[in-house]
């Protein structure tokens, strides 16, 4: 009965033509994606935004309510892949971007009468008819605009991130996506040698569980403050060094209930031990080539240390692959393993698409194989190079694609970023002035995170 009689005096817009001339409150709703049905997020969220606009216009303002539409492109690209059949960004080039585009709009705005249905159902006052959508050029170009002015003040760079990807939608996700969806699964981890250069009898050993990034390889990093050992097996009479307290890592028999305290003697024997910080400088030789140059040599295949590297796991040495992980993309640039300009002008060693398939530089059975697929592969290689010194299986829990429910792989993102670290000061002061509910958002989560930028 209330909608009804809301409906017939046009309640919504009288209240707006009353309010002409009055102090405008600035209201931007953040708009749901337009391929999906509306859920309890939405309409709770929906209900606080409604009472916030509803008071602010009974203190005396005018309140434009514009409902808006999220057509971002990944939920809708993804719908489309399926319907289409599409599996590589080399299909949607060969499409078309324009066909594909077009294929895109059809159905970006499937769901709108059902969201008009709930909402008004609700009782929120929001205005449907002149709505606004993310695609609309408008919308765009004020985009650009904000990001042209940044770019003026010289607060924009292009740089790489490594980040959640997944390689079915092609494209990086959030933290927060990739924590959607953690599924227990068994994987290959393998230890593997590093002989030095200078000592080739002696190998650096490092535990792995992702093996498809050892074609990456451009260093190994140990903890300067950790003890290491120089060993020597008594299976196989070979020398290895590994962290002390990481000896079950390289000998699985030190994990046996049956092992007892004095029978170390029968698995290996201590050459020396000593501190990590004597192993950074240390040169080893490539477990692949395919980034092995004489320009990459004087600067790469090194031994370098950070905090990061713990005794809790592995072997106390972490291999170094620069463009499929965080730690490994920071210590390796801070210790110009490889040299990224910003501007783009050098690129990062990474031999993935975008697809998650091996290229060039790697070549043979690898090139072309989904990087997931090819544990076994390179284990095989390493086993033919005499380089693989145990295998074993690992179970772990491990993030998948919420969409397309398949790997997630960590990968460096070339991108553009916001320079916020040279505004900090800035922004702590604006938070500071800022009226946030509850108080603890700007106190400790907001406060805490611009704090620690770098």
């Amino acid at each position: 009965m209330i909608l009804k009689y809301w409906k017939e005096i046009d309640a919504f817009r009288t209240s707006i033509s009353l309010s002409a001339g009055k102090p405008e409150y600035t209201f931007y709703d953040g708009p749901p994606f337009a391929t999906g049905l509306p859920h309890y997020g939405h309409i709770l969220a929906g209900t606080i935004k409604d009472t916030v606009t509803r008071y602010a216009h009974q203190t005396g303002h005018k309140v434009a309510r514009r409902f808006g539409w999220d057509c971002h492109g990944l939920p809708v690209e993804y719908e489309i892949d399926k319907a289409l059949g599409l599996n590589s960004r080399e299909e949607v080039l060969a499409m078309g971007i324009g066909v594909y585009n077009s294929h895109c709009r059809s159905i970006v705005q499937r769901y709108t009468r059902e969201w008009e249905t709930v909402v008004t159902r609700l009782g929120r006052w929001i205005d449907f008819e002149n709505d606004y959508r993310t695609m609309d050029l408008s919308f765009m170009e004020s985009v650009w605009w904000v990001f042209k002015t940044l770019f003026d003040k010289g607060l924009v760079y292009r740089g790489y991130k490594v980040m959640p990807y997944s390689t079915t939608c092609a494209t990086p996700l959030s933290n927060f996506e990739a924590g959607l969806n953690y599924k227990d699964v068994t994987d290959i981890a393998v230890v593997v040698s590093f002989p030095l250069r200078d000592e080739p009898n002696v190998s650096l050993v490092a535990w792995t569980t992702t093996p498809w990034t050892l074609p990456s390889n451009l260093a190994l990093c140990v903890n300067a403050h950790l003890n290491y050992v120089q060993v020597r097996s008594v299976a196989d009479k070979k020398i290895y060094i590994v962290a002390e307290m990481r000896l079950t890592q390289l000998f699985p028999a030190l994990r046996s209930k049956k092992f007892q305290q004095g029978d170390e003697a029968r698995i290996y024997e201590v050459l020396k031990s000593f501190k990590g910080a004597e192993l950074v400088g240390r040169m080893y030789e490539p477990l692949f080539h395919f980034y092995d140059s004489a320009e990459r040599r004087s600067c790469a295949f090194k031994v370098i240390a950070d905090e990061y590297v713990t005794s809790e796991a592995g072997t106390g040495i972490v291999h170094q692959a620069p463009a499929f992980g965080e730690d490994d993309y920071r210590v390796c640039v801070r210790n110009k393993i490889v040299d990224v300009i910003m501007n783009g002008e050098r690129s990062l060693p990474c031999p993935v698409d975008a697809n998650g398939r091996f290229v060039s530089p790697v070549s043979g059975d690898l090139q072309g194989m989904p990087v997931k697929l090819a544990d076994a592969a390179i284990c095989s290689l390493l086993h033919k190079m005499g380089r693989l010194v145990l295998k074993e299986s690992h179970e772990h829990s491990y993030p998948f694609c919420w969409r397309s429910d398949t790997p997630l792989i960590y990968k460096a993102v070339p991108s553009w970023f916001v320079a916020v670290e040279t505004i900090r000061e800035n922004l702590i002061q604006n938070n500071k002035q800022t009226y946030w509910v509850p108080a603890s958002v700007r106190t400790v989560r907001v406060h805490k995170a611009l704090g620690h930028l770098p």
